[in-house]
């Protein structure tokens, strides 16, 4: 039996991988690459100890601020700076916690003193594909680039799954229903696009206010895990120790036959985006079958658990995670 990954092995971005994304508009020349961000001289400890801001030399800092700014417009308005000039940065903080060790980017409008995020991460194949399945396959959209090992994203909005569990989640204006069935969603989505490792902290909770109540939406916010476990268990939220107040929700609030609806209302969606972008799909999943995922081992477990979850032995005859996850998300019905 496996367990998560303490250590998650790394792999790179390929140049056929490259390729792909330069084709679909995911490259870019970036005046800054993450080891430049390394070069701070200090740091000191924020309130959260996972996080540390880092100060950088004078003779450093005017071209990396110049640099972030820059990366940030591409993100936001594709490279247009004549509407940046009133941004600079504010902050630059660095996780100390994880495989990735990121930056935090913190960007802040001088004429409003209103502030937005992103990040600088290196660029890991695993969390790159993640990126791509989440904006092909998901509600949501992402931005994000790649220029050789630098990986940048745009921030996320939403409020931390573990912090929404403290917070909010017992808030007396709370519809408790809505919730529950976001994460059936949210739970399905994971499992069939084989996104692992999505325990509370690791996404977010979005709110929106409508006419009639809160609206909610989940969304993953890590991406290191995609496709990478062997258990069939890790790509299903409702699993982890860290969710087990959303799942308490789920039972506490909805009964067998609409959690089956949710379900299968999910499905359908997911069916609908995978028949939208079948022809991008495609040259991704070309890209990723001529790249190595993960390991043997974990790739053998999956397909055993893969084929007993679903009482089909064809997924046996798979031999790459590439071919695990299509086959996992063709099961969908694509009549709608």
């Amino acid at each position: 039996m496996s367990f998560i990954s303490k250590k998650k092995q790394t792999y790179k971005v390929s140049e056929n991988v490259l390729r792909y994304l330069e084709f679909y508009g995911r490259t870019k020349k970036l005046p800054l690459e993450y080891s430049s961000l390394l070069r701070y001289k200090e740091t000191f400890a924020m309130d959260s100890a996972l996080w540390q801001t880092v100060i950088y030399a004078p003779e450093d800092a005017q071209e990396i601020n110049e640099g972030l700014c820059y990366i940030y417009s591409l993100l936001k308005t594709s490279g247009n700076m004549l509407v940046m000039k009133h941004l600079r940065v504010d902050r630059v903080d660095l996780c100390m916690f994880g495989n990735s060790r990121p930056f935090r980017i913190r960007i802040i409008n001088d004429f409003n003193d209103n502030y937005d995020y992103f990040y600088i991460k290196r660029a890991d194949l695993s969390r790159v594909l993640g990126l791509e399945l989440e904006d092909l396959l998901s509600p949501n959209r992402i931005s994000y680039y790649v220029f050789n090992d630098t990986l940048v994203e745009e921030h996320i909005t939403g409020i931390p799954g573990d912090e929404f569990i403290l917070n909010e989640m017992k808030h007396p204006k709370a519809n408790v229903t809505r919730l529950a069935k976001e994460f059936i969603k949210f739970n399905e989505r994971c499992f069939y696009t084989l996104l692992g490792d999505m325990r509370s902290y690791n996404f977010v909770v979005e709110l929106t206010h409508d006419f009639d109540g809160m609206q909610y939406r989940i969304r993953a916010i890590d991406f290191d895990q995609q496709c990478y476990e062997g258990r069939a268990r890790l790509y299903l939220p409702q699993f982890y120790k860290e969710n087990i107040a959303f799942v308490d929700l789920v039972l506490q609030n909805l009964n067998k036959r609409t959690i089956i609806q949710y379900q299968s209302e999910e499905r359908s969606r997911l069916a609908q985006r995978i028949k939208h972008a079948r022809y991008i799909l495609k040259d991704l999943f070309d890209v990723m079958s001529k790249e190595r995922l993960s390991t043997d081992e974990k790739i053998l477990e999956l397909s055993r658990e893969l084929s007993k979850h679903h009482k089909d032995r064809s997924f046996l005859e798979c031999q790459t995670m590439a071919e695990l996850v299509k086959k996992n998300m063709f099961l969908l019905d694509f009549n709608v």
